[in-house]
């Protein structure tokens, strides 16, 4: 999985005048937190975030954070576990950061991403692509950008579970082998209009 950079810069105190200070700069708060890492209060620019986090991995993208004025933190590998949004103008305000460690397994979600057209779609049946994302566990080196589905050979009425997919060495899946991926069904009838009776 690609990373993207992000950059922050320490902040000594915390509460609502400080965060609107914060903002009225063009900031944002944030606190990085982890296993091994007590809470660090931070500020940063949150169109930059928004960029960082714009992959296929979305929240769960790796993130190379550099914090200015640290250096013992000039650079670490963290997530965002939780962003608070504006509901009226839809902007951050507020971020979570978690600190990853590169040795150390993580829970995450990855796209299932469809390839080929199946069989089943030329004779006129429906692809159903029910799991759109797979809960996995493995090291943050070994996160896949995503899990690849071939539909190519799917007749009408042929089913793919998760226990079905293919993942690379060292990636655990925590779905339920059993949950349905992609189907090719068949469409449902039509209808067929109404015979009107004689003398009608």
């Amino acid at each position: 999985m690609t990373r993207s950079e992000l950059h922050a810069r320490m902040r000594d105190s915390s509460g609502k005048g400080v965060a609107r200070k914060l903002r009225a700069g063009g900031f944002i708060p944030a606190v990085l937190y982890g296993a091994h890492t007590t809470n660090v209060l931070l500020a940063l620019e949150p169109r930059a975030l928004m960029k960082a986090v714009d992959t296929e991995a979305g929240a769960d993208t790796l993130l190379n954070l550099r914090v200015e004025g640290s250096a013992d933190r000039s650079q670490q590998v963290v997530m965002l576990r939780e962003l608070q949004i504006d509901p009226a103008r839809r902007t951050p305000l507020h971020a979570d950061l978690y600190e990853v460690r590169m040795d150390e397994t993580i829970t995450v979600s990855i796209p299932v991403r469809i390839v080929g057209k199946a069989a089943g779609v030329e004779e006129g049946g429906i692809l159903d692509h029910s799991l759109r994302e797979l809960e996995i566990e493995c090291l943050p080196g070994s996160i896949p950008d995503d899990v690849e589905v071939d539909v190519s050979a799917l007749a009408i009425g042929d089913l793919l579970h998760v226990s079905d997919l293919k993942l690379p060495e060292g990636v655990k899946v925590l779905e339920d082998p059993g949950t349905p991926v992609v189907a090719v069904t068949t469409p449902a009838a039509e209808e067929a209009p109404a015979v009107p009776a004689e003398g009608e």
